[in-house]
């Protein structure tokens, strides 16, 4: 590599932020979340997976020290990135996508603080059966049983891993 390319080559943390999000993307479009758990494929169902997978990867980082903090800010600003894309790919205007992106923000801030208080009383799962109902099903009357054990597995996974394997990037996420 080139003097060239070492020198715009992304920081470690942006490159292990990006790969956490990949994982959280290829994760959340798994059909099993979309054909046995309920989640409609639709735009909103796809933002409600990819947000609480992101927020599962968030989830873990927290409060591991500033390395940890900086892989997550990666994470997130890559989350909002593939939002502003996937807004201007379903043909959003550049004039409506400012105040699309603002709602979504709200939207996953929302979400994080629900989904932080019911992963925060885990194993009582009542909140992360409330949370997941109400926005990931979209209060539809599918039943939230195998996200909710879902999510908690995946919770566990998480934990287990080393957060030094996660903060370069390498994750692993249960089998939904």
């Amino acid at each position: 590599m080139g003097f060239l390319g070492r020198w715009l080559r992304p920081r470690g943390t942006a490159r292990a932020g990006k790969a956490l999000y990949d994982s959280a993307v290829v994760q959340a479009r798994r059909t099993d979340f979309y054909t046995r758990m309920g989640v409609p494929d639709t735009v909103e169902g796809r933002f409600e997976s990819y947000t609480l997978h992101t927020v599962l990867l968030l989830h873990r980082l927290k409060n591991q020290g500033p390395r940890a903090t900086e892989v997550g800010q990666a994470m997130f600003d890559d989350y909002l990135q593939g939002l502003d894309d996937s807004l201007r790919e379903i043909g959003v205007g550049d004039l409506t996508v400012g105040k699309k992106m603002r709602k979504l923000g709200e939207a996953f801030y929302g979400r994080a603080r629900n989904y932080d208080a019911a992963l925060a009383v885990l194993p009582d799962t009542a909140a992360l059966t409330e949370v997941i109902a109400r926005t990931v099903l979209d209060g539809q009357d599918a039943q939230p049983d195998s996200l909710v054990e879902y999510t908690v597995r995946a919770v566990a996974a998480l934990a287990g891993q080393p957060i030094e394997d996660i903060v370069e990037g390498r994750v692993q996420w249960p089998q939904p």
